[in-house]
């Protein structure tokens, strides 16, 4: 379980990613459940299910995604909810193997719901967050054409995942803990 954690303009946000032991057969492919749940205050606003799966190359997918956006314990929108094959919707990369600076590629794609896209643009970036120190973190920028000049920065190091990620108004949501059971 990876956590997250930052003060943003709205609150103290936290959030977890935990590596279920759960599949799910995409496309033929099985994906492995990540469960991500976003609390802002301590108060639940997102309750999500990811599917993701690694090439023979090393290279990431990501499968699709059940959001579930929640107010006051109650289930209020499933909007960015998307799955690979159904109504048009694509698997896309969500991490490289071999990344090179100038790599541009979708994260997922479902016309009008699912549109996010990265581009690599530094491989050395040094990084410190409260879960540790990194000289050389993988450095992509995020956006979407669903919400033009909304690019997000996200940091990566190799052996750990996401380290942090940097919203446009300096928002940060920083790694400060991985457990592992």
């Amino acid at each position: 379980t990876f956590i997250y954690e930052g003060q943003i303009e709205e609150g103290f946000e936290h959030v977890e990613f935990a590596v279920t032991h759960d599949t799910r057969v995409i496309l033929g492919v099985t994906c492995i459940e990540i469960h991500d749940q976003r609390f802002l205050n301590g108060v639940l606003l997102e309750d999500t299910r990811d599917w993701f799966a690694q090439d023979d190359v090393g290279n990431v997918w990501y499968f699709g995604e059940n959001t579930t956006l929640v107010d006051r314990g109650l289930p209020v929108n499933l909007g960015g909810t998307w799955t690979g094959g159904v109504d048009g919707a694509q698997p896309g990369l969500i991490m490289e193997a071999h990344p090179a600076i100038g790599d541009f590629y979708r994260q997922e794609f479902l016309l009008r719901e699912a549109e996010d896209l990265a581009e690599v643009t530094s491989l050395s970036t040094p990084i410190t967050v409260p879960y540790g120190s990194f000289p050389n973190a993988l450095k992509t920028t995020e956006s979407s054409p669903k919400a033009p000049g909304d690019v997000s920065d996200k940091f990566y190091a190799a052996g750990v995942g996401n380290l942090l990620t940097v919203e446009p108004n300096g928002d940060r949501s920083e790694l400060v803990q991985i457990i592992t059971e």
